[in-house]
């Protein structure tokens, strides 16, 4: 397994190979459908949008308890059905606040967190937040973002993180040591190039005033809308795009083009005739959360699974059900009571 080390954003062109990525997994006609389906989703917000525009809005801010430590700052944004924190999300908590963050917690969830959850969240940050589940993720940290610098005033480094992710059953500290290696810059963790190269944003660090700003001023532009697509190019590819064009850093810990140079012919295989040639991942950009989880962990030390894959595993993708042998048994406990109060 090679060391954490970071790879800049490649080359690749958008548009049409974000096309190319519906079709690279799926049969003809199933991606003829679920295009039809986007493009009615993306014209339905539009038209919903401009009738009744969205409208954001915090129910809650509250002061943790925990002290301050420096002038690194995290948004971490949580998500469940009824409001409740699992033990695999304080984890994650505390070892971000292990790597230096300061943490500031919002929840997009209906219901506030039980008093013991908010009051474990509290034991890890410097604030906690409920708001209005409008905007995503991008939304719920630009809430957070507008209310923490207010109060923190700017920091030298921000993160932005979620609980989209299972883990870490790999150690968290080596991984953002890579990203401080690097600089100053926006970095991430895995790459994306399905829309034109981007980082995914599960996990990302700004780190230098230039970065800071420039991720301040984006989630500061952010609009809410109905359509995940349009969240989606506007917050997580827009920022890519809006780093890049301001002639910042962008890499990623686990490059794309790395990635696949490390795909085996059985794992071609598995995702169809079209991945008959190491090739064939720069013409059909695939999701490497999903569609490559496996070669991640293993060969190279990723430390997290999507939460989507293993609740839905939505490209039908073969072993996932395999993925508590890849992990510590008490790692794997804490994922699958996670899972459960996730819901089926």
């Amino acid at each position: 397994m090679p060391p954490y080390s970071l790879t800049d954003l490649g080359s690749a062109p958008g548009g049409a190979p974000r096309i190319l990525h519906g079709l690279a997994a799926r049969a003809p006609l199933t991606f003829l459908r679920r295009a039809a389906e986007v493009a009615f989703e993306i014209a339905q917000a539009a038209l919903l949008d401009r009738i009744a525009p969205l409208k954001a809005g915090l129910r809650e801010v509250a002061p943790g308890a925990a002290p301050r430590q420096g002038n690194s700052l995290a948004l971490y944004l949580h998500w469940s059905p009824d409001g409740r924190v699992s033990p695999m999300v304080l984890r994650q908590l505390a070892l971000w606040r292990e790597a230096g963050f300061d943490l500031v917690f919002v929840t997009n969830a209906a219901n506030r967190p039980p008093e013991a959850d908010w009051a474990a969240v509290g034991a890890q940050c410097l604030l906690r937040l409920h708001r209005e589940n409008v905007g995503r993720d991008f939304g719920g940290w630009r809430d957070a973002a507008g209310v923490a610098l207010a109060q923190y005033g700017t920091p030298d480094e921000l993160l932005l993180a979620n609980d989209s992710v299972l883990g870490p059953f790999r150690p968290l500290a080596p991984l953002v040591a890579a990203w401080r290696a690097g600089g100053e810059g926006l970095f991430g963790m895995t790459e994306s190039e399905g829309g034109g190269p981007h980082l995914q944003s599960y996990a990302l660090l700004a780190r230098g005033a230039a970065a800071v700003g420039l991720l301040t001023a984006h989630l500061a532009a952010f609009r809410d809308s109905r359509s995940k697509w349009r969240v989606v190019q506007q917050g997580e590819i827009g920022l890519s795009r809006r780093a890049r064009a301001a002639g910042l850093r962008c890499a990623a810990l686990f490059g794309y083009a790395r990635l696949t140079a490390l795909v085996d012919d059985a794992t071609r295989a598995s995702l169809g005739p079209r991945f008959d040639s190491a090739e064939a991942f720069a013409r059909y950009p695939l999701n490497p959360c999903h569609h490559l989880w496996r070669v991640l962990v293993e060969r190279m030390g990723f430390p997290y699974l999507k939460t989507e894959l293993v609740r839905r595993n939505p490209g039908r993708l073969p072993g996932v059900e395999d993925w508590p042998g890849l992990m510590a048994p008490e790692d794997a406990a804490l994922i699958r009571e996670h899972l459960a109060m996730m819901g089926p």
